[in-house]
C-alpha cells in the first residue's frame, strides 16, 4: 500500500479552512497503482457473490464502478441531493465541514442482494454511514464496505455499525 500512500497529495484548507483535503488525482493517474488500489480494494470479497458495488457521489464512483467489473458485480451510484429521477429515498448526514444529502434509486437494489459500499476518503463516517442505511432501507445486505484512505483522527470506524467488515486501504 505504500505506493498509494505515496500518490495522495494533501492540500491543505480545502475545501474550507481547517480542512487538509487528501487529493487521489496522483493516484488515479498512475495505471499501475490505480490497478493496485482496485486489486486490493477487491481482495476481501472476490469469494463472496458480490451482486452490486454502490459507489458514493463522486470519487467512489471511481473505485466502485472499477471494483463492481473486477469483481463481475453491478454498479449503483449513491449521489447528492437532486442528482437522480424519481422515485428515491435519501438520508441527511454530518460531515467534519457542513451537512450534506445521499440517495439512492427505490428500483436499484434487490432485495437480498448482497452489496459492497465504497467511498474514497472515511473522514468522520457519516457519508458511509448514510449509504449503508440507504442500501438496507431498499432491503439489500450489506457485506462490507471499502475506502482507499482512512482519517482515523476523525474517528468516522466508530460510526460503522453492524457486522459488516469495513476494508481500509491506507491509514492516516
Amino acid at each position: 500500500m505504500q505506493a498509494i500512500h505515496d500518490l495522495v497529495r494533501d492540500v491543505p484548507d480545502f475545501p474550507s479552512p481547517g480542512v487538509l483535503f487528501k487529493d487521489i488525482t496522483p493516484l488515479l493517474s498512475d495505471a499501475r497503482a490505480f490497478g493496485q488500489c482496485i486489486d486490493a480494494l477487491c481482495e476481501p470479497w472476490r469469494e463472496a457473490s458480490v451482486g452490486a458495488v454502490c459507489g458514493i457521489e463522486s470519487r467512489g464512483f471511481i473505485f466502485g464502478a472499477a471494483m463492481a467489473r473486477a469483481l463481475g458485480a453491478g454498479f449503483v451510484a449513491l449521489r447528492k441531493k437532486g442528482k437522480l429521477p424519481p422515485p428515491v429515498i435519501g438520508m441527511d448526514y454530518g460531515l467534519e465541514y457542513g451537512r450534506d444529502r445521499l440517495e439512492i434509486g427505490r428500483h436499484t437494489l434487490s432485495p437480498g442482494e448482497r452489496v459492497i459500499v465504497v467511498d474514497d476518503v472515511l473522514a468522520t463516517g457519516g457519508t458511509l454511514e448514510a449509504g449503508r442505511r440507504l442500501v438496507e432501507q431498499l432491503g439489500a445486505e450489506v457485506i462490507g464496505a471499502g475506502v482507499v484512505i482512512e482519517l482515523e483522527a476523525l474517528a468516522g470506524r466508530a460510526r460503522w455499525t453492524g457486522p459488516a467488515p469495513l476494508h481500509a486501504l491506507v491509514r492516516y
